[in-house]
């Protein structure tokens, strides 16, 4: 399955056509002499170069490779940012970009871990500032004056408050003095948890804190487009850990930093096995196939079209491993459902990405073929994608071939019986898929357990 194309979509590179311009001042943009000047140099200049560019010798890395990691891992602010704006521009590489030499960064010992660390040490104080620990409660011994709880200087400065005193005495200043230093106990250790206290960040720290891990999330999703990097990124848990955190998170999280980490999971899809949330590796974030699952559903539901374009991408992918099955198929009827939804989208783009996941999941198993065929305006909005049409066909062809797969099941034929009207008008309106429907119709009428259904079809009883 082709990878989701990462370059920008623009004019055509060849021919007459002018390409479009990437970064940099687009043609005629200058003036006078120097637009002379500029039109000249353009001239000499290769059409992919449009504008002004930084190139990074290939031996760069591997010259300063330590020196990348040990940036990342020491913290300080202008270390990181170095390292961070180094890697963002090392990763980056658009789809007819002329640099043949592209670093594998994943394999430079420590550097993965070091940027998921940005990511948890933002994650690690994203709590908002209202959060308080709740006091527990505690119900035994509350009659007594001292419970053995630790709320005894409570006890005793209530005693102190309630009973009257007849005269400043060495026994009553020895009791305020005691309550006095459990009190200051108390206050000192409710200092380590509050959020104000002396090694907490202001506003401003935390908004540095949060750039950096979005700046870290965009340079780990730029590696997940690079072939040398996806079967080490795919085998390492607290990446992928990390990532479904984010994506679980999607409601209070940075929508960039889900985003990148979204789009990170759907380009190792093909390669991710979710048993490696259950497997002997080092584990950061307890994460489980469950939990991946339900993360990825949650997404599928949200309102951003991006969000649950990919989601629904996503799944299409993962079900192509048949050791992700047993943790899917249980949430099989919340798929169809989500994803015949997105077949009444407007959006092309989201029916596309529907389709695409419903023809992976008819292939699984019959109780998949079944589901689909029980949900409700499944097979009409199946239908209305090859009627309207899509424009691109494949989609059309792959819905096509969805219809063939419910029909396949002897148990789906007297639900599709219904739609014979239908496939026979597309039978002779549309000739690229005349073929799938002439089986689909054959399927439906000359099974020879099916004569009577086909009798009740023809004549209308």
């Amino acid at each position: 399955m082709q990878k989701r194309d990462q370059g920008k979509s623009g004019g055509a590179a060849g021919g007459s056509a002018t390409p479009a311009a990437k970064r940099g001042r687009p043609f005629g943009s200058t003036s006078g002499s120097s637009a002379g000047a500029g039109s000249a140099a353009d001239a000499v200049a290769p059409t992919t170069l449009l504008g002004p560019t930084l190139q990074v010798h290939s031996s760069f890395t591997d010259q300063n490779n330590k020196r990348i990691v040990l940036a990342i891992q020491s913290g300080l602010k202008s270390e990181l940012t170095w390292a961070l704006n180094t890697l963002t521009l090392l990763s980056f590489k658009e789809k007819d970009d002329m640099r043949k030499d592209s670093t594998p960064l994943a394999k430079i010992p420590g550097l993965l871990d070091a940027l998921l660390q940005v990511i948890d040490d933002w994650r690690d104080i994203g709590l908002p500032k209202e959060h308080q620990k709740r006091p527990r409660l505690r119900t035994l011994g509350v009659n007594s004056i001292v419970s053995g709880f630790g709320h005894e200087h409570k006890a005793l400065g209530s005693i102190n408050n309630t009973r009257p005193h007849y005269g400043v005495g060495s026994g009553s200043s020895a009791m305020e003095a005691l309550a006095q230093k459990h009190a200051a106990k108390v206050r000192s250790l409710e200092l380590w948890f509050e959020e104000d206290g002396l090694f907490n960040l202001d506003d401003e720290g935390r908004a540095e804190k949060q750039q950096c891990a979005v700046a870290a999330s965009n340079i780990i999703r730029n590696f997940s487009f690079m072939p040398d990097n996806e079967v080490i990124m795919a085998q390492h848990r607290h990446c992928l850990e990390t990532a479904f955190q984010c994506i679980e998170d999607h409601i209070t999280e940075e929508e960039e930093l889900v985003t990148n980490a979204l789009e990170t999971i759907v380009n190792l899809a093909p390669l991710l096995d979710l048993r490696i949330f259950s497997s002997s590796k080092p584990s950061y974030i307890k994460i489980t196939e469950k939990r991946a699952v339900q993360a990825i559903m949650g997404m599928l539901g949200s309102p951003y079209k991006a969000w649950h374009c990919a989601a629904a991408e996503l799944l299409g992918r993962l079900i192509i491993n048949p050791d992700n099955e047993p943790f899917l198929l249980p949430f099989v009827p919340q798929i169809h459902k989500r994803l015949v939804d997105l077949l009444s989208s407007l959006a092309l783009d989201a029916q596309a990405a529907a389709v695409g996941a419903l023809y992976n999941l008819a292939e699984v198993n019959m109780d998949c073929r079944l589901k689909l065929a029980n949900e409700r305006w499944a097979i009409d909005r199946l239908l209305k994608v090859i009627r309207t049409p899509h424009p691109v066909p494949e989609v059309c062809r792959k819905s096509a071939m969805i219809l063939e797969s419910l029909v396949s099941e002897p148990q789906n034929r007297s639900l599709l019986l219904a739609y014979e009207n239908a496939f026979a008008e597309i039978l002779f309106s549309e000739g690229r898929y005349s073929d799938t429907f002439a089986r689909i119709l054959y399927e439906l009428t000359s099974r020879p357990n099916n004569k009577m259904a086909a009798t009740r079809g023809v004549w209308g009883m």
